[in-house]
């Protein structure tokens, strides 16, 4: 039994190491691939399109080799979820271009309430007052260091709902189609990629000419376009893999909420690597972020040991089987006293 739980304790520190290190690094070879002063790819959307592309394709051959076992999902909830998915990413995409960066990052913390709701509503799902406080908390640390000036308007908040209401649900739909047809995370991603793919790379380029006025068609490649495209797919198939093994493992709310460490990477990382402006308001933002994350751990940790004591049967509860064979072993040890009838004198 101690066993089995260090190894899924291990299993999950994996996961989340892979999606920190993966996303960070995504991050960072976008950056590269799509500033002016890298190599300025500048469509972003048909990227992702090139990232699901690869995702199918290793998934497909993870299938041919033996690798994975296909189960069942009906073909209706897979296009209903890569719908909900596509329009995530385009949302995410526009409601950047239209609003302030600021605005941009009020409405990705938006996320964490939103899915909270959502899970209530869905799955009639409460969570404790120290789970809340911990959301809180980290929802103020994340704001602190990120969020600058705040722009908006009403397209570009019609988008930023769009977009948070939809990568809320398709992150709760990820584990509640694990759930409901018992198939691995690595399953799942193998079905949904390849029409992810498909549609992305079909409408991606008209979405990027509208997000930049420029045609993907008129982009010279150079190798190091070509090497950073590779790199940034690579990354992408470990990112998308350990997005749905977290929240297979864990929830969507703890998959928003411990994600929210990339963003302190992504800080970082941006000052040792590219020289960004590292301030006083940022490290303290951090500081509270992490705390938060902490307790927000902790917190979980609480709540599972107190379903774990509740689902437990009290000690000197008997169940009704059991009183019915006390009854027959106490029906048959009773001595058969004699008939006054029967008695010879």
């Amino acid at each position: 039994m101690e066993k089995e739980k260090k190894s899924s304790a291990v299993s999950d520190v994996g996961a989340w190491a892979m999606n920190v290190v993966s996303s960070v690094g995504i991050i960072m070879a976008n950056k590269q691939l799509m500033s002016s002063s890298g190599y300025a790819f500048t469509f972003a959307t048909t990227l992702t399109g090139f990232h699901f592309a690869v995702t199918a394709l290793v998934g497909l051959a993870s299938n041919a080799a033996g690798y994975s076992a296909s189960k069942h999902v009906p073909l209706w909830e897979l296009l209903w979820f890569s719908i909900v998915a596509n329009v995530s990413i385009t949302g995410m995409n526009l409601s950047l271009m239209l609003n302030s960066v600021g605005f941009y990052q009020i409405s990705k913390l938006s996320m964490i309430p939103v899915v909270c709701v959502l899970e209530w509503i869905l799955h009639s799902k409460h969570y404790t007052r120290e789970v809340k406080m911990a959301v809180v908390v980290v929802v103020i640390g994340v704001g602190v260091c990120t969020v600058t000036d705040i722009k908006v308007n009403a397209k570009g908040f019609l988008c930023a709902c769009v977009a948070v209401l939809s990568t809320s649900l398709q992150q709760i739909s990820i584990g509640s189609l694990q759930k409901k047809y018992s198939v691995g995370s690595f399953e799942l991603l193998s079905k949904t990629a390849p029409i992810q793919a498909i549609s992305l790379l079909i409408f991606g380029p008209f979405v990027d000419y509208y997000l930049n006025g420029k045609a993907i068609t008129n982009y010279k490649m150079s190798s190091g376009a070509i090497l950073f495209v590779l790199l940034s797919c690579s990354l992408a198939v470990f990112c998308n893999v350990s997005q749905y093994l977290c929240i297979g493992r864990f929830s969507a709310v703890s998959f928003q909420v411990l994600g929210h460490m990339k963003t302190v990477c992504v800080l970082i990382l941006g000052w040792l690597l590219f020289d960004s402006e590292l301030t006083f308001k940022n490290i303290m933002g951090m500081v509270i972020a992490i705390a938060g994350m902490v307790v927000y751990s902790w917190a979980v940790e609480v709540e599972k040991q107190k379903n774990g004591k509740a689902a437990l049967p009290p000690k000197n509860s008997l169940t009704e089987v059991e009183i019915e064979l006390l009854k027959e072993g106490s029906d048959n040890s009773l001595v058969k006293l004699p008939d006054p009838g029967d008695s010879k004198v």
